[in-house]
């Protein structure tokens, strides 16, 4: 019989998956993040991310400037602000997925390359980039 999951039985599950994973690969994940203000003390953007995989690999999660402070360098300086970072942690590789009305091409200029491509029902495309740090 196929039963519909409660956060119960899917937290269950996944804690199964976690044990059988963690016997080929102890996978400890560290998030880091940093974030920029204004003048005034608002945040007016920020980058999250996940050091996973024997502290080798940056999981980009979250990366988002306001629109009005877009194209003033702060997303470069914290991209740059992440990989280095994750490189003093020992990371050797970064990857982050980012959709067609996202920042595709701002991630290729910084030498990520395209891994993998969802196109959606609904026209729009997923793109899966990676990028070695060392």
């Amino acid at each position: 019989m196929i039963y519909t999951s409660e956060k119960h039985e899917r937290d269950f599950i996944e804690k199964r998956l976690d044990e059988y994973n963690h016997l080929h690969v102890p996978i400890t994940a560290s998030p880091i993040g940093f974030h920029i203000k204004d003048s005034i003390g608002s945040v007016i953007g920020g980058i999250n991310g996940i050091i996973y995989w024997k502290k080798r690999c940056l999981f980009i999660t979250v990366f988002w400037i306001d629109e009005k402070d877009r194209g003033l360098g702060w997303g470069s300086r914290l991209l740059r602000h992440m990989e280095d970072e994750a490189r003093e942690k020992g990371c050797q590789m970064a990857h982050l997925d980012t959709f067609d009305f996202q920042a595709k091409d701002f991630y290729l200029k910084y030498g990520y390359e395209i891994f993998g491509i969802l196109d959606y029902p609904d026209q729009h495309t997923r793109y899966y980039l990676k990028k070695w740090l060392t």
